[in-house]
């Protein structure tokens, strides 16, 4: 479900599989402990593994996005599908620019 690395100052999350609410919850917890033990410049979340996501993906990138504001870090949310990138333009995640 979830693979972390951490190497030159970023926190890699690697997702796969679902992302609903239980499985976010499970993930949260994970790079929550992982990043404020770490304390990484950047968090990296690789959706290369997400084959779906409902609202919960979106609440869990933007709860990430504000750890790491409050970490004096940043974020940014790679290998996203179409079919989730169009979740979170909907959403106004777009804006943000931690999608790449």
């Amino acid at each position: 479900m979830l693979k972390t690395e951490f190497k030159n100052n970023v926190l890699t999350a690697y997702i796969d599989g679902e992302i609903d609410h239980d499985s976010a919850a499970k993930i949260r917890a994970r790079i929550d402990g992982a990043a404020q033990s770490l304390k990484p410049k950047q968090l990296c979340l690789d959706f290369s593994g997400v084959s779906f996501m409902d609202s919960s993906g979106v609440g869990l990138v933007m709860g990430r996005y504000r750890q790491m504001k409050l970490l004096g870090g940043n974020l940014r949310v790679t290998n996203v599908s179409d079919a989730n990138y169009r979740i979170f333009a909907l959403s106004g995640l777009e804006g943000l620019g931690v999608l790449r």
